[in-house]
């Protein structure tokens, strides 16, 4: 697999340009993250942990922070949202807020940065 811009651009719109905003935030938060794949999915990577990654399936899009933690501190917010253990799933018409997806790319941040 490619860069994550190579994962993103096989996507249907408005899937495709939903995730790429959820990227670009989460870049916009963390510049020094780079482009990886964890668990087969296109991840940012940060420090050699994976930050985040996202997905696309036929019923939602996905994100993944590697953290029940990070989803569990954010859960308060997650109203509307499906979510498990490890994901929180969206769609285009009702994606996650940027003030969200920094929050919780903090959250990750400081867990990698504490491991």
């Amino acid at each position: 697999m490619g860069s994550v811009e190579d994962a993103l651009a096989a996507l249907e719109e408005p899937d495709q340009e939903c995730l790429r905003a959820v990227v670009a935030t989460a870049r916009g938060a963390r510049p020094d993250a780079i482009d990886g794949v964890s668990y087969g999915m296109p991840a940012l990577v940060l420090a050699g942990k994976p930050l985040l990654a996202v997905a696309a399936t036929a019923g939602h899009l996905s994100l993944y922070p590697f953290s029940s933690g990070v989803i569990d501190a954010v859960a308060p917010r997650l109203e509307g949202f499906s979510r498990s253990k490890g994901t929180i799933r969206f769609t285009a018409d009702h994606p996650l807020p940027e003030d969200l997806v920094r929050e919780i790319v903090r959250l990750r941040s400081l867990e990698i940065a504490g491991s």
